[in-house]
């Protein structure tokens, strides 16, 4: 009890009223199968329905104007924390993830996940591309509620970095060989048709049998920027080189998105689906042609850091709109739990931080008391967490965002109304004393509480990546031949039988 109640004050996380939400979710029809994308580097300027004048995303547009859409809606500074909060309800620090490298990108083994809860309550869970959750046996998805694993390694198709994170040795973005069930598969075409195609055909085989969770992670649009050549000369000569890669990336992914609408209206499964589209981190290629006049991008505490794209289609039951409420990834765990009828335990329930979007989907004026949301970039230096408080930090409430951006870790407090000043370029700090004061002391509680979390900070990694690893023992070959690959590419571009 203590616990939760220090978490409510310190977060202030103030709930509607338990009667107050059950009236507003049972109007919903329970059970619903869900369908979550969230694509990687893509920032919320990179939409044609965001104001972007050159990037077309026509699918994307529909589910912007088909669906519920909340437009004050935040995620992690950077890939790996999102996708933490979004599989655990709760910031990203509180299960031990501080950075995307280095063992720190592990998602704690004590931390329950959505697709736990979901299984639990008879969903079929599949998830198609990035986990980044960790790439040891244990740590993988199939270990942590997921029936179906197809995905890369690390951070994206090629990465690797000492230790565990890692992905599959001389893979690229045109036919990766890809982690199917704890079987590595050399796949055809480009790594973005790859996934939504694995992800078409786990959904067909799951319609009629049992609701299913299909979890969609393109490692695309992040670097390196590659696409199919058709993509990317259509943006050729209109913006710079990688802009125009970026771009076409997402325009790649806007047509499987296509593909994927069609498919659920072609199976009948349309009403009977939510799908739901979100990006996991600020802008990056294409902040500097059009950043829907925020501030900053990947990386940064500031709203061009943390803003996010949040569609919820479900036709027929979701009346379309916007939401200006204060969102955030953390809610979608309760959320899509609470629209599935899942029960959460009581000790996983104690430890959420997240809301149910559930009345703001069903009313965009329902009651939604005042929050603080906290951001923190981590990415300090190894064994540094204690000095890093203040590096590259934030609060957020439905009105002011208190941020330090300081390059060396020093206090230097800046403070902006986002209603007066949406692109955070005046500093009010020393006009509102009081409210820096609030703000910081909730910081500093937030603090103090998610330090004894930080399980990953002094982990040393095994000396062979577990990806690489697994692919020698199924294919055959070694570090040895990885070496050869990289001073002679030509040697072979397929896996050894």
């Amino acid at each position: 009890m203590k616990t939760l109640y220090c978490l409510l004050m310190i977060v202030a996380f103030t709930w509607p009223s338990p009667g107050a939400s059950a009236r507003l979710a049972n109007e919903l029809p329970k059970r619903p199968n869900m369908v979550l994308i969230l694509t990687d580097d893509q920032g919320y300027g990179d939409l044609s329905c965001h104001g972007n004048a050159v990037l077309k995303t026509p699918n994307l547009d529909r589910l912007h104007r088909e669906g519920r859409r909340f437009t004050d809606f935040h995620v992690s500074p950077t890939c790996a924390p999102t996708r933490t909060a979004l599989m655990t309800g709760r910031h990203e620090f509180k299960s031990g993830v501080t950075h995307t490298i280095l063992e720190r990108e592990r998602m704690s083994l004590k931390a329950t996940t959505l697709a736990q809860v979901l299984k639990s309550a008879g969903y079929a869970t599949g998830i198609f591309g990035k986990w980044h959750l960790g790439d040891e046996p244990a740590y993988r998805p199939d270990q942590r509620g997921f029936d179906e694993m197809f995905i890369h390694g690390a951070g994206g198709i090629g990465q690797t970095y000492p230790g565990s994170c890692g992905d599959a040795p001389g893979n690229k973005y045109f036919d990766p060989a890809i982690l199917h069930n704890g079987k590595f598969e050399k796949t055809k075409g480009y790594c973005t048709d790859v996934f939504f195609g694995q992800a078409l055909h786990w959904i067909e085989a799951q319609k009629g049998r049992r609701p299913f969770f299909a979890y969609i992670t393109p490692n695309a649009p992040h670097a390196p920027l590659d696409c199919p050549a058709d993509y990317e000369k259509l943006y050729a000569d209109r913006v710079p080189t990688n802009a125009a890669k970026f771009f076409g990336m997402i325009a790649n992914i806007d047509d499987n998105v296509g593909r994927l609408l069609a498919k659920l209206n072609e199976w009948n499964l349309e009403r009977d689906t939510l799908v739901v589209f979100m990006n996991d981190n600020g802008g990056t290629a294409g902040v500097r042609v059009f950043n829907a006049g925020m501030r900053a991008g990947k990386g940064t505490p500031y709203n061009g850091g943390t803003r996010a794209v949040s569609f919820w289609r479900w036709p027929g039951v979701l009346p379309p709109g916007d939401v200006d409420k204060l969102a955030a990834h953390i809610d979608v765990f309760p959320t899509l739990a609470d629209l599935a009828g899942a029960r959460i335990a009581p000790e996983v329930s104690a430890k959420l931080e997240g809301r149910s979007l559930v009345p703001l989907l069903t009313d965009q004026n329902a009651p939604w008391p005042d929050r603080l949301l906290f951001t923190h970039v981590g990415r300090w230096a190894k064994g540094k967490a204690e000095a890093s408080k203040y590096l590259n930090c934030g609060v957020r409430s439905p009105r002011y965002h208190l941020v330090c951006a300081s390059k060396d870790g020093a206090k230097r407090w800046e403070l902006y109304d986002l209603q007066a000043d949406p692109g955070e370029k005046q500093d009010i700090a020393s006009q509102h004393p009081d409210v820096v004061g609030r703000m910081e002391t909730a910081y500093d509680r937030w603090w103090s509480e998610v330090r004894p979390c930080l399980e990953n900070e002094n982990v040393i990694g095994p000396k062979v990546n577990p990806f690489k690893a697994l692919f020698w023992q199924q294919f055959g070959g070694g570090p040895d031949d990885e070496m050869l690959k990289i001073m002679n590419p030509a040697a072979s571009a397929e896996p050894s039988k």
